[in-house]
């Protein structure tokens, strides 16, 4: 994929003390993941099952039981799951650390036994750099894995169709509304913003329709994983992954606790190099921080958000950073629950990073202090009030799961809403 689908950003997070810190959590996350995903897997339980009387072990080892040997084929799925994060660990070295390193210095960490593979040399660096992976970066690590399933499985085509397909019809149907006053427009003269980009699909199949699209992410989980898929993989189907194998309630059968899944399901590169498709790009950081400054004022004609919104401690930051952004008659597209992800958010005075950079008067947009929680009616009259006219409003109409395993006894769906709002 061309220099134009990489993710770019003008902040060097290496160059921040405190932004390197969080970067190298995230990146040794990833590395660790098959480490810790076979402690926490298979090692605690093999631990629990051998705490059993004897005979209840022994019989359970047994067909038609045979949970030993559950354990050991669970063990070969954190290796294929693992093989997914190391390779989202490399992309994520090569793309932010890697440029800062001086050759000899590496020469002088990395053995000579490692010095032609490339996760061991990176690795090595890692143990040298010193930074460790928290609990919450782990955690955020193994969900990264599991969410390949949704975005750029195959399988998962029954959520995004669920989601994206609405986005996609009304951004056709914009363009065709459009065409009526404007023969001459082209779909790619249509320019996409969408914020949480994640995995990066949303951004690819707007594209992939004709539309010209800028992605946004904030998680560098998911920055280095979306960079993975789309610039560095070299066909479809490259990675397996066993995404509920590590949670062994609510199955109906082994079967379908360690049921596989080839990801990705398409080759970005070859898919964007054949037919007429839109321009694409992405961009690193904070939402609110980024497309609320003057130079992104009236710059897009649509913003699609999914799955997005409730991610704001203050709503009314995103609305108005939404509408910095668009166009005059730009439309907003949003799907997704609210499940507010900063409920009742208290600012911790121990924690004044954010609080230093306020004081300087820099805008520290989603860590700014406190947080709101809305309905979904109370948020549709606030973008109304704010400065939209709304033009579709389907509450509660897209029932989905996410990352849903529709053959466990358990199901979560949500029943998301859809609205569409026209900047005035």
């Amino acid at each position: 994929m061309g220099e134009e689908q990489e993710w770019t950003g003008e902040f060097d997070p290496m160059s921040d003390p405190e932004e390197r810190k969080h970067l190298l959590s995230v990146l040794d996350s990833f590395r660790a993941y098959r480490r810790l995903a076979h402690y926490n897997a298979t090692h605690v339980r093999r631990q629990a099952f051998y705490s059993l009387p004897s005979a209840h072990w022994t019989l359970l080892s047994k067909p038609p039981f045979s949970v030993l040997d559950s354990l050991s084929q669970m063990d070969d799925l954190i290796d294929s799951n693992a093989e997914l994060a190391e390779a989202i660990f490399c992309a994520g070295f090569q793309a932010f650390v890697a440029p800062s390193l001086d050759s000899e210095q590496v020469a002088s960490i990395v053995p000579e036994k490692h010095a032609h593979n490339v996760f061991q040399v990176y690795s090595a660096v890692m143990d040298h750099l010193g930074d460790k992976a928290t609990t919450n970066d782990m955690e955020k690590a193994r969900s990264c894995v599991n969410q390949f399933f949704r975005e750029w499985s195959e399988e998962g085509n029954v959520e995004r169709e669920k989601c994206f397909a609405p986005v996609i019809s009304t951004l056709a149907s914009e363009f065709e509304l459009r065409k009526e006053k404007d023969i001459t427009l082209e779909k790619k003269q249509i320019y996409v913003l969408s914020p949480g980009a994640g995995l990066g699909r949303l951004v690819f199949d707007i594209c992939k329709a004709g539309f010209s699209v800028e992605g946004n992410e904030i998680s560098y989980h998911e920055i280095m994983a979306s960079s993975l898929v789309l610039n560095h993989t070299s066909k479809p189907g490259q990675f397996k992954i066993a995404p509920f194998a590590l949670n062994c309630s609510n199955h109906l059968s082994r079967a379908d606790q360690f049921r596989t899944y080839q990801v990705p399901d398409v080759h970005p590169a070859t898919a964007l190099s054949e037919g007429e498709v839109g321009k694409m790009s992405m961009s690193t950081g904070d939402f609110i921080v980024l497309y609320g400054k003057p130079e992104y004022k009236e710059t897009f004609d649509a913003v699609a958000t999914v799955f997005f919104v409730d991610t704001a401690p203050n709503i009314i930051r995103y609305i108005e950073t939404v509408k910095n952004c668009l166009k005059p008659g730009g439309l907003w597209i949003n799907l997704g629950p609210l499940l507010w992800h900063h409920v009742s958010r208290v600012e911790d005075p121990g924690e004044d990073a954010g609080n230093k950079k306020a004081s300087k008067g820099e805008d520290i947009g989603i860590a700014d202090p406190g947080s709101v929680e809305l309905t979904d009616d109370e948020v549709v009259a606030l973008v109304q009030h704010l400065g939209f006219v709304i033009e579709k409003h389907d509450p509660g109409s897209v029932e989905t799961g996410y990352i849903n395993n529709t053959r466990s006894m358990l199901q979560s769906k949500y029943r998301a809403s859809f609205w569409v709002a026209r900047k005035i």
